[in-house]
């Protein structure tokens, strides 16, 4: 028996539906044409569908031996993209197993499930698409139904969805750059053109059907490159109604995979990534972006952005272009922390205070009080002499200078992301996007209130009222804010945590230790606590994150966004909100709220009436912060690339063992990518977002963490042939989506901009040690507060710690535990006046100059960055002038050749209706006249 396509093994038999199936159509598919009349999409489609009874049910005719022998002979090539004719493309393909060879009792539940899946490939086809069933080499269960878009269809959705097609060559678009005068280095880092050659470029203009002569058609089979192909036809799937059912519509191929009716639908790879393809006629896109893009031998090469946005879009195109520029500008960022980083390396050796922790003379004479209440000892200030080296290298003069320098950074970052964004718009065909966007199917079937639109003063129809909407951004709104509240609960759990074990090491530490273990020198108190408290932290954030993905994405369904990229915009702010609250709140807490308000030792601070406030070592919080930083930017980096590297590679490795080695060089196209992981519709969604929260990390923080650029630069590097390789060897083709710019993501990281000018400006004044030193050193000296004739830091660890007595203890605890304790006095991290002064423990001279120093920097700071950053993005205008007259002369050369031909085809029109007038006239005069 010869093999048969998919539109003749669907042929219907009159059928009747069971009570629970929904409208049953009474049309056989014999009597149905292949080719529907151009419909409408969306509801008005549906109704349409509805009302011709094509949304029935019905039977295969066939269901047996749907892979013959010749199948083997006629599909020889693995690689084929092409139906068994060799001359209908494979545009995109079902996935489903057949319920009659499944081992289940379930048989009315397959039963409905193949009635629903029928009733959707009969629509399908009536609506223009072509369909060819083949069973799967490996596993005889598995049915790949191929689908074919002809080229009427192409045409009538092109015009429906307002796709942009060339109309002639373009001249105009010549690309040029900075290092053009540097050919043999940028010969170097871009891809060879005898490799990846140049795109020709285009006028292009929205697709007409009654223009089609307009447009520069030299091959109907050619015209709609693969990616454009692949998004209609997902633009039909995702809208053809499967069922009807007391009037609620059940349409979509993401609903039928969600359900299990079909396990995957994908569009297909143009070949194997490792090898080019057999088929001559085959671009070998895949196999090129893989050589020159994924392959770690070309990780210092410049992106081919053109290739990546032809094979898999404009939207993954624009993430891409923006994470790489991302990365160029942190080259940048990454240099000036170094050098920031070695100076304060390399001027350790200068750091009096450091030195005088830990000179035995001196820090070793000092008795520091207890921090907690009962068990906690005494101890002698120069344990902590090897932290306050390691602080020195971060709390220095460079840490100042690099917070300015990252204010300023991230402002040109932003400013000329989006020059470049606009340059990306104008080659890439983007500009008028938005205006072309079309209504979700899930928004446009929920569409049953019918409004009078303020514009058109026409009927239109909304899937709810002005009230019901209130309602539901209520309720949206309420569910985000729960979560939030159930996140900064987490970090109370982890503050609480922290007070409770650090008095457990401050106890057993020592013991351990007896003052000569190497662990006193290297693991104080408070370096065991932030450590152990940092890792539960993270734990809990990402439990939090996984948890709260799914009730995110709930949420956004809910709330019902119009559009694709309201809905994305939607659900990145929820995110986001999310996230921040989640991987920041805890370095808030340590940078702003730790140490803060302590009281002192004979009347501390309770936290929650209960637990006594932590306090900072005698340097500051800012080396604790440093350690919070790397491990949950180390952790997040670790997790992500397990999650998004090694999980779908043994994912893909257990799928190959599965399969049958004897065919698996016969395996065709197809059934390859099947056993390819799924990107999913947010995976890009999940790209961005850790990339924005590294981008918070890297700018809300970097005072007290100068290295984080250069992390952030070598992760990148990583991270965007990670993507490359995961994209091109271990997910399916995902279905290309057009993209105008990055979205929400752009405003995101303003906001984040403006906050970090903020946070590092606080963190220098509030976190770190400097403003007191550079008070002490310009002020208290010197007489008459000082004994120095000149400026030195010299004394200012003594002036830095106040004295407590320790019979105060008894005032002010109900049971002394230091009674009979050999110190009579001990000191404390504050700036308070000494026992026996009139006004003891009360805040001295010295305390009020470092406040009012500390506002007059934040203040001084914010205004200077801000400044310069409104300065800087008004003096860089968002698109280029350049880039705006190409805009303009692409505009009216466009208007002019569609205006041109039109008054050809109506010169035409005129010549031969004057032509025919004429000849009327002639014969009419060239007739007999009757007498």
């Amino acid at each position: 028996m010869p093999m048969m396509t998919r539109d003749v093994l669907l042929e219907m038999e009159l059928e009747e539906d069971d009570e629970e199936d929904g409208d049953i159509g009474n049309v056989p598919a014999s009597k149905r044409p292949l080719m529907a009349p151009p419909t409408l999409p969306s509801s008005l489609a549906l109704e349409n569908l509805e009302q011709t009874n094509v949304s029935g049910f019905g039977s295969l005719k066939s269901q047996q031996d749907l892979r013959t022998p010749e199948f083997e002979e006629f599909n020889g090539k693995p690689d084929s993209l092409y139906f068994n004719d060799g001359q209908r493309r494979i545009d995109f393909v079902l996935v489903y197993e057949d319920e009659s060879r499944k081992e289940t009792n379930k048989k009315g539940s397959n039963e409905k499930q193949r009635r629903k899946r029928q009733a959707y490939e009969s629509n399908l086809i009536c609506d223009g698409l072509q369909l060819e069933a083949t069973r799967s080499l490996v596993d005889d269960k598995l049915v790949f139904v191929k689908v074919h878009a002809p080229w009427e269809v192409l045409c009538t959705y092109a015009e429906i969805m307002h796709i942009k097609l060339p109309l002639k060559p373009n001249d105009l678009k010549t690309r040029s750059s900075a290092f053009d005068n540097f050919n043999w280095f940028t010969k170097l880092l871009q891809v060879d053109e005898s490799i990846i050659k140049p795109e020709q470029e285009f006028f292009t203009a929205p697709f007409e059907k009654n223009r089609m002569n307009d447009f520069y058609i030299q091959d109907r089979d050619t015209f709609f490159n693969p990616a454009t192909r692949s998004r209609i036809v997902y633009f039909i799937l995702s809208r053809i109604m499967y069922q009807v059912r007391d009037n609620v519509k059940k349409f979509g191929i993401n609903k039928l995979v969600n359900s299990g009716i079909y396990k995957a639908a994908f569009p297909l790879h143009d070949c194997n990534f490792s090898t080019p393809s057999e088929d001559l006629s085959c671009p070998n896109e895949r196999y090129l972006l893989y050589r020159e893009w994924a392959h770690p031998r070309s990780i210092y090469k410049k992106q081919p952005l053109d290739l990546i946005r032809k094979y898999y879009g404009e939207k993954i195109g624009i993430y891409f272009a923006w994470l790489g520029y991302y990365t160029q500008m942190l080259l940048l960022a990454a240099i000036v922390g170094v050098a920031c980083f070695l100076y304060g390396y390399f001027t350790e050796d200068n750091c009096t205070w450091s030195k005088e922790v830990c000179d035995p003379n001196i820090g070793g004479q000092i008795i520091m009080c207890p921090q907690c209440d009962n068990e906690c000892p005494f101890w002698s200030l120069n344990v902590t002499c090897e932290s306050s080296k390691k602080l020195c290298i971060f709390d220095s003069f460079g840490t100042l200078v690099f917070a300015v320098f990252m204010g300023v950074w991230v402002t040109l970052f932003l400013e000329f992301w989006k020059r470049r964004q606009a340059e990306l718009e104008y080659e890439w065909d983007t500009v008028e996007l938005q205006q072309e966007e079309q209504a979700r199917p899930e928004y446009e079937a929920r569409c049953t209130h019918v409004v009078i639109n303020e514009i058109t003063q026409e009927e239109e129809r909304v899937p709810f009222t002005t009230w019901g909407k209130c309602i539901r951004v209520t309720l949206c709104a309420s569910a985000v804010f729960f979560w939030i509240l159930l996140i900064i609960a987490s970090v109370i759990g982890i503050i609480v945590y922290r007070l409770s074990v650090f008095v457990i090491f401050s106890v057993n530490l020592r013991k351990i230790s007896n003052g000569t273990d190497p662990i006193q020198k290297y693991v104080t108190p408070q370096m065991a606590t932030s450590i152990t408290a940092s890792l539960i932290s993270f734990i809990i954030i990402m439990i939090l994150n996984t948890i709260y993905e799914k009730v995110a994405i709930m949420i956004t369904n809910f709330e019902l966004p119009r559009t694709q990229t309201d809905y994305e915009n939607s659900l990145t702010m929820k995110m986001f909100l999310f996230q921040f609250v989640n991987y920041y709140s805890s370095c808030f807490y340590i940078a702003f709220f730790k140490g803060k308000f302590v009281g002192y030792p004979g009347d501390p601070v309770y936290w929650l009436g209960k637990y006594r406030n932590e306090e900072c070592d005698p340097g500051g919080c800012l080396l604790e912060l440093t350690t919070q930083l790397i491990i949950i930017m180390g952790g997040k980096a670790i997790w992500n690339n397990i999650q998004e590297v090694l999980l779908p590679w043994v994912m893909n490795v257990f799928g190959r063992c599965r399969t049958v080695s004897g065919a698996e060089k016969r395996t065709p196209r197809w059934e390859q990518d099947y056993h390819l992981q799924p990107m999913g519709k947010l995976g890009l969604f999940y790209e961005y977002l850790e990339m924005i929260i590294q981008f918070g990390f890297v700018t809300l923080f970097v005072a007290s963490f100068p290295l984080a650029p250069l992390l952030a630069l070598v992760n990148n590097i990583l991270e965007i042939r990670v993507d490359a390789w995961k994209l091109t060897t271990q997910y399916r083709r995902m279905v290309p989506e057009k993209a105008q710019d990055i979205g929400a993501w752009q405003p995101i990281m303003q906001g984040i901009a403006i906050l970090a000018v903020v946070t590092n400006a606080m963190i220098i004044a509030f976190t770190s040690d400097m403003i007191p030193r550079l008070v002490y050193y310009w002020s208290f000296s010197i007489p008459p507060y000082g004994d120095h004739p000149d400026y030195s830091m010299e004394g200012y660890i003594n002036i830095s710690l106040s004295i407590f007595n320790t019979a105060d203890f008894k005032s002010r605890v109900k049971e002394n535990p230091y009674a009979g304790s050999k110190y009579d006095t001990c000191r404390y991290r504050d700036f308070r006046y000494p026992p026996g002064h009139p006004q003891e423990y009360k805040h001295n001279i010295y305390y009020w100059h470092v406040i009012a120093a500390k506002l007059a920097f934040i203040i001084v700071m914010e205004h200077i960055i801000y400044s310069v950053k409104f300065f800087i993005s008004y003096t860089i205008p968002d698109v280029s002038k350049s880039t705006k007259s190409k805009i303009k002369r692409e505009k009216y050369l466009t208007q002019k050749l569609l205006h041109e031909n039109h008054l050809k085809d109506m010169t035409k029109n005129i010549g031969v209706i004057a032509e025919k007038m004429i000849g009327a006239v002639v014969d009419n005069n060239l007739r007999p006249k009757s007498d």
